[in-house]
């Protein structure tokens, strides 16, 4: 796999550009406006730009892209040239990702910039500004139909660039940049990740400095996310009606000027004592019924088959072993679907030699303590694996929303009360995998 970048300027302190749903980087060279917004950024630090598998010069894949994948993409442009913290700045559709990147890497991020985030893909009583699903299923329609027609990507235009839409040279532009940027399949998934985004849960998890730029002074996701987030400072700028600031000299040169003063106020951090994690836990089923059957020995050779099995698996989708009880294991992972699909493989394995699991996963906030995981996360996904029937994958509503784009589907198992854990907490089945 190979992902195109980009570095631009140098400094003391490394920015990542985290772009959108589209991103190219040979196009983004052709539009003297973002341009010179690049060129703005990088006057505060190393900038590094890069094209998420599947986008624009970085290679098409087959697969659904994801958040995870995102996120390991970023990682990996970090590693490539050497930057071990940065400050991801993003607007709009991704300052989801970016707000999951830190959460889950606090030590690889050193602050947030976010320019009218949005942290729900849906409409929900206490989020009303996203679209209502019948609003996606439209949209998603029209992508499917007219992505790459320039008709429909000067709509498109229209709706994210009003104020450069009656621009001819703009027009043509943009309709060459959208075509770079995505193909018609991967924009339909694109699109339909955003649908899925939910990162409401993992706001509190950001202990990283994080400043905001909402669209409007008017109450609204901007101001949704800078409640709940432990540092965030809000900066409002002059007036833009689309998505990009750069197209509006106000808006951007507020938008530089903001970022750099942030940037530049940004220190060191101590190592992170806390982070954003998914744990699974797994069990065996009929255990102490197969021991009675199969005798002592027999069972042993078994449960040693058992333990091969599992740690291959969890090898294989990067998890790692926190614990060992019998027959069960408690493993975490930096990210959700990777977890899922671990749980799912070895439930598969296993039931090639007979014997069947139950597990259950949970993503949450934990602490780092001689390096072991502590926090109430591990006793949710504790008591979600306990109410699991046998051959059942049951995760949390948290992991479940931040598979968007995984691929992944689940079945709703209603609200369960779980243990010693307060409140009611929603459960889904993993399903057709």
């Amino acid at each position: 796999m190979s992902i195109a970048y980009q570095v631009i300027g140098n400094g003391p302190q490394d920015i990542v550009f985290v772009r959108g749903i589209t991103g190219d980087l040979l196009s983004t060279w052709d539009q003297p406006m973002l341009v010179r917004h690049v060129e703005g950024l990088a006057e505060s630090g190393r900038t590094l730009m890069l094209d998420k598998r599947g986008t624009g010069l970085s290679d098409r894949v087959r697969e659904v892209q994801s958040l995870e994948t995102a996120m390991d993409d970023i990682r990996a442009v970090m590693d490539a040239v050497g930057s071990e913290r940065a400050v991801l700045w993003s607007g709009s559709t991704s300052t989801g990702l970016s707000v999951l990147f830190a959460a889950t890497y606090p030590d690889r991020c050193a602050g947030l910039v976010l320019i009218d985030p949005r942290i729900r893909g849906i409409r929900a009583p206490d989020y009303p500004w996203a679209p209502s699903v019948e609003e996606w299923r439209t949209q998603l329609a029209e992508v499917r139909a007219g992505w790459g027609e320039r008709p429909f990507l000067e709509r498109l235009c229209r709706e994210w660039a009003p104020e450069a839409a009656d621009d001819e040279a703009f027009r043509d532009w943009f309709v060459w940049h959208m075509r770079r940027s995505l193909s018609p399949g991967a924009a339909l998934t694109a699109f339909r990740t955003a649908m899925e985004l939910d990162v409401s849960d993992v706001l509190a998890a950001v202990r990283v400095p994080t400043l905001i730029f909402p669209r409007s002074t008017i109450p609204g996701p901007a101001y949704y996310a800078a409640e709940r987030l432990r540092d965030a400072t809000v900066v409002e700028l002059p007036r833009f009606e689309g998505v990009y600031t750069w197209i509006v000299d106000a808006a951007h040169e507020a938008t530089i000027d903001a970022s750099a003063r942030f940037i530049s106020r940004l220190t060191a951090a101590a190592t992170p004592q806390r982070v954003l994690a998914t744990v699974l836990f797994t069990d065996l089923v009929g255990s102490t019924d197969a021991t009675a059957s199969l005798g002592d020995r027999a069972w042993r050779q078994l449960l040693e088959r058992h333990h091969a099995i599992v740690r291959r698996e969890l090898g294989r989708f990067s998890g790692r072993e926190l614990d060992t009880a019998g027959d069960g294991f408690l493993a975490m992972f930096d990210g959700p679907a990777r977890a899922v699909q671990a749980a799912a493989a070895i439930r598969e394995e296993l039931g090639v030699i007979g014997l069947t699991i139950r597990a259950g996963l949970h993503t949450g906030e934990c602490e780092v303590s001689d390096g072991k995981l502590v926090g109430i996360a591990l006793s949710i996904g504790a008591r979600i694996a306990a109410i699991a029937g046998p051959g059942e994958v049951l995760v949390s509503r948290t992991v479940k929303d931040l598979v968007a784009g995984s691929g992944l589907t689940f079945v709703d198992r209603g609200e369960h009360r779980l243990k010693g854990v307060p409140d009611a907490w929603q459960v889904f089945a993993l399903d057709g995998v």
